[in-house]
């Protein structure tokens, strides 16, 4: 059993996404001094396998819309960056069909 960071349910794991913090592709071309600082993305993890501190959530858009609001990325996987959900929501609307 795990607990939805949307609407706080608890459900079995197989009935919920599990989404970790990884860096995001870097866009930019090099130019200054100082080390690159890569944006935080949240990312997918369908298959429950990817290493780090994971976070659990009903793929449905309700509760990806309440994670967002109550900003439980960043407290679930205990990020003090802005955490980016841009490709959990992309993934969350292509299993639903949104």
């Amino acid at each position: 059993m795990r607990t939805c960071i949307g609407c706080r349910q608890r459900a079995p794991a197989t009935d919920l996404l599990r989404v970790v913090a990884g860096p995001a592709a870097s866009t930019e071309v090099g130019g200054s001094s100082s080390p690159p600082v890569l944006p935080v993305q949240v990312l997918p993890d369908p298959r429950r396998r990817a290493a780090g501190r994971g976070a659990w959530l009903h793929p449905v858009i309700g509760c990806m819309e309440l994670a967002e609001r109550r900003r439980a990325f960043g407290r679930a996987l205990r990020s003090t960056a802005h955490l980016d959900a841009t490709p959990v929501r992309k993934y969350v609307e292509s299993i639903t069909g949104s």
